[in-house]
């Protein structure tokens, strides 16, 4: 008989959820994007998700959500070096 491996939920604390917030408003400030829009709603999850998998530094959760969303040059138009 097989099993289904199921992951145990993990809960979030008040740290925790704070600490995904801090995240949150700063990629959405950086890029300019309202908190009510559906994208936002989509990069809140992913913090939410990335957190519960374990990723507790900001800076690499950041890093890991700008990946994810493709949001790397949003925040400043990107520049050519004329040479």
């Amino acid at each position: 008989m097989k099993t289904i491996d199921i992951q145990k939920a993990v809960f979030l604390d008040a740290r925790d959820l704070a600490a995904c917030q801090v995240v949150f408003d700063e990629l959405l400030r950086e890029i300019g994007m309202a908190k009510d829009c559906e994208e936002a709603e989509r990069i809140g999850a992913i913090v939410i998700e990335l957190y519960r998998q374990g990723v507790h530094d900001p800076a690499h959760l950041k890093l890991m959500v700008e990946s994810a969303r493709g949001l790397f040059g949003r925040a400043k138009p990107r520049t050519t070096v004329s040479r």
